[in-house]
């Protein structure tokens, strides 16, 4: 069973649960406040958007991985909206991403690797496989 067979909305929620009961992984204090990059207007709303991006992370690590920052920064960014002035692209902000990275290192999910940014473990491949097969699961007996 692949992750790619499930949809990711329903993978990222259920590997948010799962990274909320590792004590490796906790928001800053200072989450609460920033936004995720320049082309954003407000910070995240969600109380658990920590936990999210984590998730997408993995998931995003396991699809093009290994994969470094500045390209992780890129997938995350968006339009930077300047009034009457033609949009114009932004990346994402880089210390959050950098922080969940060296969060999920810490709990043994990620690691890096010369020359190529960060792959997943064996630990963490199993576990967003074996959730993905779960949701399918769920989705044929539905």
């Amino acid at each position: 069973m692949s992750v790619h067979e499930v949809h990711a909305a329903a993978l990222i929620k259920r590997v948010s649960e799962e990274l909320k009961k590792l004590k490796e992984l906790t928001p800053p204090k200072w989450s609460h406040f920033v936004k995720t990059g320049a082309h954003k207007e407000r910070p995240p709303e969600r109380p658990d958007w920590w936990y999210m991006r984590a998730a997408s992370l993995l998931r995003r690590i396991y699809i093009n991985g290994p994969v470094g920052i500045s390209r992780l920064r890129t997938h995350y960014g968006g339009r930077q909206r300047r009034g009457q002035a033609p949009d114009h692209f932004r990346k994402a902000g880089g210390k959050i991403i950098r922080t969940i990275l060296q969060q999920l290192e810490q709990a043994g999910l990620v690691k890096k690797v010369e020359r190529g940014g960060r792959k997943l473990t064996p630990k963490s491949a199993s576990m967003l496989e074996n959730l993905a097969k779960q949701i399918k699961a769920e989705q044929r007996g539905a």
